[in-house]
């Protein structure tokens, strides 16, 4: 896994190509992709690599790509996160339980 792809949206193609092929959401305590139906709780998965993206002429623009991978299920896909002005709150508090459950 590459350290850095370019833009979102080419890191986003980098890792369809490296089997990074869901788009999860983040609903209440779990990850899901609805174009499958896979259900992650936290347990479910791991965090294998997170991108930083700054947003050069908009600070709307500002977003965190997360490579997740779950060995249980044998899936593999990307969430994407704004951050700063367009944060989601729900899904911040996700990301910080993800944080902690990688440390434990």
């Amino acid at each position: 896994m590459k350290e850095s792809y370019g833009t979102l949206s080419e890191t986003i193609n980098g890792l369809k190509k490296e089997g990074y092929t869901l788009d999860f959401n983040i609903r209440q305590e779990c990850l899901v992709c609805s174009r499958t139906n896979t259900v992650l709780s936290p347990d479910d998965f791991e965090i294998d690599k997170v991108y930083r993206f700054e947003g050069m002429s908009n600070p709307d623009d500002q977003a965190i790509l997360y490579a997740i991978s779950s060995p249980k299920f044998e899936v593999k896909g990307v969430l994407v996160n704004g951050y700063g002005i367009s944060a989601d709150d729900t899904t911040d508090e996700m990301i910080e339980k993800l944080k902690m459950h990688h440390e434990q």
